[in-house]
C-alpha cells in the first residue's frame, strides 16, 4: 500500500492537529489485521495463532532470547516491566522529565510501589556520570536500593539516545548490578530517525527489557513488554523459585490488569507493525513531516525551537497569544508555561499540507501581531 493509498484511507476530519501522536487514527493495515483476527473462535489468554505469529516477529526484530508479552497500554506497560525487575526493596534511576515520573499519574508508585530517583538532565538523556548521582547507597538499609536504569526512546524532551550512548549507559549500569529498563513507546521513531534496526537500540546494546510501543505509530491500542534478558528478571522474588522469567513476567501483567483475554487482537495489530515494516514506514512518516515542520517554522520571526528535533516532536517558544490564536484551528498543547514553550507532535498519518497549512497559519498569525505592534 502506498503513502497516497493509505491517506487516501484516512478521515478528513476538519481538526487536524499537532497536538499528540495518540491523536492519529488506527492505520489502515492495521485495522485490516483486527477483521483478519475477527474470523471464528480462537483461544484466550495468548494461546492463539497471531501470538505465537508476534513471538516469531518479536525473535527477529530483537533476537533469539526476546519473548513478547503483549499489553493494552504504555502505562501498563511500564508498571509490568518495572515490576519484573526491581526485588521489593529496590528502586528505579530516570531522568526528572521522565514519563514513569511526570506523565504515569503516579501508576509506578500507585501499582507498582515503585520509588523513582530523579535526576535533572538538560535534553532528557541520562549519561553514567547522571546515573552516579543516585546509584549510592548500596548496602545501606535505610535508603530504597538503587535496581534499575530506566531510559526512554525518544526522551519527553524529543531527544534521541544513540547506539553508542545506551552501550555507555548499560555498560555502568551492568557493572553496579543495575538492570535497564528502556520504555519504548516511540521506539519506532527513534530507530527510524537513525536509520538503525530496533535491535541496534535495544539487544545489541545490552537493555535487559524494552517496550515496544504500537499505540502512537498506528495501533489503536497495542505495546508489548519485551523481555531481552532473561536472568534480569527477578522471577526469584516469587513462591516458587524455579519459575521462569516469562512466568514471573506473566503474573505480574495479570496481577497489574494487562492481561487481555481476547489477546488476538492486541497482538494482530502488532503482528501487523512488524510485517513489511510498517513501523518503520509509520514512523518514518512521521519524522519527515516533523522536520518539514521544524524547517518551516523555525525559520518564521517569532518563533524560537528549543531542542533540535530528531523524531516527531518539537519544542518551540511561542508568543502565547499567537499560540491561542492558531489553536483554533489546529490543536497542539503547552509544555513549559512559565517559558511559553509548546509541544508540536506529528504522527503517521501527518500530510504536507497539514504542515504547510500549520506554518501558514503560524505566520498569518505573527505577522498579524508585529504589523498590529502588540
Amino acid at each position: 500500500m502506498t503513502t497516497t493509498d493509505v491517506f487516501a484511507h484516512v478521515s478528513t476530519q476538519t481538526r487536524r492537529g499537532f497536538a499528540s501522536d495518540n491523536y492519529a487514527g488506527v492505520h489502515p493495515e492495521v485495522l485490516a489485521a483486527l477483521a483478519e483476527a475477527n474470523a471464528g473462535h480462537a483461544p484466550a489468554y495468548g494461546a492463539d495463532d497471531w501470538t505465537a505469529r508476534l513471538q516469531e516477529l518479536i525473535r527477529g526484530e530483537f533476537g533469539e532470547r526476546a519473548e513478547a508479552f503483549p499489553v493494552f497500554n504504555g502505562t501498563g506497560a511500564n508498571v509490568v516491566a518495572l515490576q519484573s525487575l526491581l526485588p521489593p526493596w529496590g528502586a528505579v534511576i530516570c531522568a526528572e522529565s521522565a514519563h514513569i515520573h511526570q506523565d504515569e499519574g503516579g501508576a509506578p508508585e500507585r501499582i507498582g510501589h515503585t520509588k523513582l530517583l530523579t535526576v535533572p538532565t538538560p535534553d532528557g538523556k541520562l549519561t553514567p556520570e547522571l546515573i552516579d548521582r543516585e546509584a549510592h547507597g548500596f548496602g545501606f538499609v535505610h535508603r530504597a536500593q538503587p535496581a534499575v536504569v530506566e531510559i526512554a526512546q525518544v526522551t519527553e524532551q524529543g531527544t534521541v539516545y544513540s547506539a553508542e550512548e545506551i552501550r555507555a549507559l548499560t555498560d555502568h549500569a551492568h557493572s553496579l548490578g543495575l538492570s535497564v529498563y528502556l520504555d519504548g513507546a516511540r521506539l519506532a521513531n527513534a530507530a527510524a530517525a537513525m536509520d538503525v534496526p530496533l535491535r541496534s537500540l535495544t539487544t545489541d546494546a545490552g537493555v535487559d527489557m524494552v517496550s515496544f510501543g504500537g499505540t502512537k505509530n498506528g495501533a489503536l491500542g497495542a505495546e508489548a513488554v519485551v523481555v531481552l534478558q532473561p536472568e534480569s528478571v527477578v522471577s526469584g522474588s516469587s513462591a516458587r523459585r524455579t519459575d521462569s522469567a516469562g512466568q514471573a513476567v506473566g503474573y505480574l501483567r495479570k496481577s497489574s490488569m494487562q492481561l487481555a483475554s481476547k489477546m488476538r487482537f492486541v497482538s494482530a495489530q502488532l503482528v501487523a507493525l512488524l510485517t513489511d515494516e510498517l513501523w518503520l514506514r509509520s514512523a518514518r512518516q512521521a519524522n519527515t513531516m516533523a522536520a518539514r515542520l521544524a524547517a518551516g517554522a523555525g525559520a518564521l520571526d517569532g518563533v524560537t525551537l528549543t531542542q533540535p528535533p530528531q523524531a516527531n516532536q518539537i519544542l518551540a517558544v511561542l508568543d502565547p497569544a499567537v499560540a491561542d490564536a492558531v489553536r483554533g484551528d489546529f490543536a497542539f498543547y503547552d509544555w513549559d508555561v512559565n517559558r511559553h514553550e509548546v509541544r508540536w507532535m506529528t504522527s503517521w498519518d501527518t500530510t504536507e499540507d497539514d504542515v504547510d497549512g500549520f506554518i501558514a497559519a503560524l505566520r498569518t498569525q505573527l505577522t498579524t501581531r508585529l504589523t498590529s505592534g502588540v
